[in-house]
């Protein structure tokens, strides 16, 4: 059996950890560091297949040595020129479909031309189906539902660009960004632990609790300078304008070149929970939407997301995140909500830059299924006739981007073929398990309580 001593970096071997069943369980791991502190040993170990904001520092006892793995040199070998990822590919033309009633059948690759549906009874029970008839049929990588695919949910990403958004780059990797460097952030009410790596001034990342003004978002090194600092800062609410609310919801546009130290403040902020971004400086390019919580004391951060003010890939989120605390309430579809609601007043279709979190695929799936399913549930016959509706009409009344319509569609495996024709079809157990999701979805957006006029950015220079 290997010593203590003999645990290096870069060695795996099982590490005792608590499930969420509060049950122990021996994961393997890998020690990306090693320290000590008065004669008593650190490990800090990454759960192999875990995500990374599971990482922790162990002690010894955790570690089971007699199964250890020390790390092997490797060759080196040449890596490929430029920067990870694809260009999307161009869209392909649309192709009107006919509808007709039919039946459930086989499943097939889904075409990407115009699709329209149809509502109708089945052995008796109210089913819905889009039926089409066969054209060409795009390649299956482009439109994959699986978490490996290249769909336009969670695709390999676009070339970086070197800007204000937290943009992925997994080649700048290294073994200092792995590991989580803040202990604990002081926000407000809450307290947050970090999930990953984030860029503040090394000398605070040894503190036991870095302290946010909540509603600057300044950083300082102890509680006396946060209560100094409240005594001089006047803002109770973001800075920008005030674009919506309704109840204790509102809604901040912050001009990332206007506003860039709270911008590159929300960016620190919001890196300690995006571990598939890499923090860039120049906010100058990027709209920020803060969502707040009013109560007597102020504008209370919740969540925000950022936009670019021109892009060329039909974005329409450059980076979302929903704070801890806030959490499993609803709060994150009520984000993506709001940017399509502005992509509506646009006039445009939209889609999140890739790559998505795990937790940020999740909820966009989710709100584009619920979103989705709405509108076919609440197709009407006219003159007797079926009712109809193509994917394009989905994206243009939704703004999502047609992509993300058919992706959606395949993920929930409603797309069917039945005597020469496409069809999507709708059983009971789709139907019911949508209406009980809607009932708990309470916190939507009123339209009415949006007052934003988009502008042209293209003609505003260097914006």
């Amino acid at each position: 059996m290997a010593e203590v001593e003999e645990v290096t970096e870069g060695c795996r071997l099982p590490v005792l950890r608590r499930n969420q069943d509060n049950e122990d369980e021996w994961p393997l791991a890998e020690i990306l560091s090693v320290k000590d502190i008065s004669g008593r040993k650190l490990f800090y170990v990454h759960y192999i297949d875990f995500n990374k904001r599971l990482d922790e520092w162990v002690t010894h006892d955790r570690l089971d040595l007699k199964k250890i793995q020390f790390p092997k040199k490797e060759a080196k070998t040449p890596t490929k020129n430029g920067l990870p990822g694809s260009r999307p590919s161009s869209p392909e033309r649309d192709v009107k479909r006919k509808v007709e009633v039919v039946s459930p059948a086989t499943p097939i690759p889904a075409p990407t031309e115009t699709t329209q549906a149809s509502v109708f009874p089945q052995n008796g029970s109210a089913r819905r189906a889009v039926a089409a008839q066969p054209g060409r049929k795009r390649k299956s990588n482009c439109l994959g539902t699986d978490e490996d695919s290249q769909d336009s949910s969670d695709g390999i990403p676009s070339a970086p660009r070197m800007t204000g958004s937290l943009v992925s780059d997994r080649s700048h990797d290294d073994i200092i960004t792995r590991m989580k460097n803040i202990e604990c952030i002081e926000l407000g009410r809450h307290r947050l632990k970090p999930w990953y790596f984030s860029p503040y001034p090394q000398e605070l990342t040894t503190l036991p609790v870095l302290y946010l003004c909540e509603f600057c978002l300044k950083y300082v090194k102890s509680l006396k300078c946060l209560q100094r600092h409240l005594t001089k800062c006047d803002l109770r609410h973001p800075p920008g304008n005030e674009i919506y609310r309704k109840g204790t919801i509102s809604f901040f546009e912050i001009d990332g070149r206007k506003n860039k130290s709270y911008s590159q403040n929300l960016c620190l902020l919001a890196k300690c929970f995006l571990d598939h971004k890499t923090l860039y400086y120049d906010t100058d390019p990027f709209l920020f939407y803060v969502m707040t919580e009013y109560d007597s004391k102020g504008f209370h951060i919740v969540g925000y997301f950022s936009k670019e003010k021109e892009s060329t890939e039909d974005y329409n989120v450059a980076c979302i995140l929903t704070l801890p605390p806030y959490q499993r309430r609803g709060y994150g579809k009520l984000l993506i909500e709001f940017s399509y609601e502005l992509s509506k007043v646009e006039g445009k279709t939209g889609t999140p830059e890739k790559p998505l979190s795990d937790l940020g695929l999740l909820s966009y799936r989710s709100y584009w299924s619920q979103t989705i399913l709405e509108i076919l549930m609440n197709l009407k016959s006219e003159n007797g006739e079926r009712p109809q509706i193509t994917i394009n009409e989905i994206s243009e009344i939704t703004s999502i981007k047609k992509e993300d319509v058919i992706s959606t569609l395949q993920y929930l495996n409603l797309i069917n073929y039945y005597k020469g024709q496409y069809i999507l079809t709708l059983s009971e157990d789709i139907v019911d398990g949508h209406e009980r999701a809607m009932l708990k979805r309470i916190l939507r957006i009123d339209s009415k309580c949006l007052h934003f006029t988009p502008k042209d950015w293209s003609k505003r220079g260097k914006w």
